[in-house]
């Protein structure tokens, strides 16, 4: 009887590691669909509301700058409160803020629900990392990180044919609605499901101690900091603007239906999630070849920035094949690049530093795409869109001269 119930504490174990890692996968999913259901219906919200471009433009600095603001300060939560408290307070400020825009009768009324929902979004990326360095195997980390973290860009790829099936079938209210109470699920499920692993103080203790770090006020002399914080600022807009500007942009420049744009919206998302698996997983392999990983990832992350100018072309493009095709190349460099800078933050900072770069490098990129949001706004209303497709075109090209000027390895000599 005994040999038959031991093995019971290790079976609950790996049950338990699995619905964890499910669990984070669907929220980062509803966390992308979340914040994407605005720009599929742009037009519809913008009719809704009785807004213009510029006012489409404030609806999405607002949700933006909450969440730049609140980026930093949602890892430093997420240590205070732990991963299971953690998760559940975000997913469930992020999802009733969600079912709230789709009761918003008002601009003003809608325009809080998106702040909100940008205060509380930012919280479910340092839950992931946390709740991972705590349970996935030490030699299987990075794989695993990554695979949960696809949970995103499954977000992004179902978001426009997800909202626009709600939104037709059932109501633009719906696509709100209906996708937050699917937030609500998953944070009770996880307030059930998650548990610490029995070691993890002990772990946690035990490798504290021995990660290097510079000093917080050393860190920010570091020009390489700068480098890499300049560089986001300069090209996240253009991945937010394939988040929150292309849906609209099919149906608006290029006349598509609802119906007909959520059919294809998720082929640019899809290309740029295998294309930046794909060039993260070859930066690997050019660093080991050149012996100074750093070194192959800044080379190719200038390489990809030389395909950035394709995107002035976008409007003079004749069919709606190559627009696709066109900006699934963008997008394909936008997030190549993303997942490129981020072991990229860790071939030059010491282990300690890591997370700290790569939040405030996220702040600012997210500060970066409200001020290009508010020219977009302006641009698209005044002069049209072929003049806001040129600056597009050249951001990435000077985040890269900005990378190779001043990005260096960093050390913790004294004289750092």
């Amino acid at each position: 009887m005994s040999a038959m119930t031991a093995p019971t504490p290790d079976r609950d174990r790996r049950f338990r590691y699995g619905a964890i890692l499910v669990l984070l996968f669907l929220a980062g999913v509803i966390n992308y669909v979340d914040r994407q259901t605005l720009s599929v219906l742009k037009p519809m919200v913008k009719t809704a509301l009785a807004t213009d471009d510029a006012g489409y433009a404030f609806l999405v600095n607002v949700f933006t700058l909450c969440y730049a603001a609140a980026y930093i300060v949602a890892g430093w939560l997420v240590d205070r409160l732990g991963a299971r408290r953690g998760l559940v307070i975000f997913v469930t400020l992020w999802s009733f803020a969600t079912i709230a825009c789709g009761f918003a009768k008002t601009f003003t009324a809608f325009a809080i629900c998106r702040a909100l929902l940008g205060l509380a979004e930012p919280g479910n990326q340092p839950v992931t990392i946390r709740a991972l360095t705590l349970w996935a195997p030490v030699d299987r980390r990075g794989l695993t990180m990554s695979l949960v973290g696809a949970g995103g860009t499954v977000g992004s790829i179902a978001a426009a044919p997800l909202i626009a099936w709600l939104a037709n079938g059932f109501g633009w209210h719906a696509a709100f609605i209906v996708p937050g109470a699917c937030g609500l699920m998953i944070a009770m499920a996880w307030w059930f499901v998650y548990r610490n692993p029995a070691t993890a103080a002990a772990a946690s203790a035990a490798s504290s101690t021995a990660v290097p770090a510079l000093p917080w006020t050393s860190l920010w002399r570091q020009r390489s900091l700068w480098g890499i914080v300049l560089a986001r600022f300069v090209s996240d807009p253009v991945w937010y603007f394939c988040l929150f500007w292309m849906p609209g942009y099919f149906q608006e420049q290029r006349g598509l239906s609802l119906e007909e744009a959520g059919r294809i919206g998720w082929i640019p998302f899809l290309a740029a999630s295998l294309g930046a698996v794909s060039f993260a997983a070859w930066s690997d392999r050019l660093g080991r070849r050149l012996g100074d990983p750093l070194r192959a990832r800044k080379r190719l992350l200038a390489v990809l920035a030389l395909f950035g100018p394709l995107t002035m072309v976008v409007p003079h493009l004749p069919g709606l094949a190559a627009t696709v095709a066109v900006l699934s190349v963008v997008a394909v460099i936008c997030l190549s690049w993303l997942s490129i800078l981020g072991p990229l933050v860790a071939d030059t900072f010491p282990a300690g530093n890591v997370a700290s770069v790569w939040s405030v490098a996220g702040a600012f990129g997210a500060f970066g795409a409200i001020l290009f949001n508010h020219e977009i706004g302006r641009i698209t209303t005044s002069v049209g869109a072929t003049t806001m497709f040129v600056v597009l075109g050249g951001l990435h090209l000077l985040a890269a001269a900005i990378l190779l000027t001043l990005v260096r390895k960093v050390d913790l000599s004294p004289v750092q």
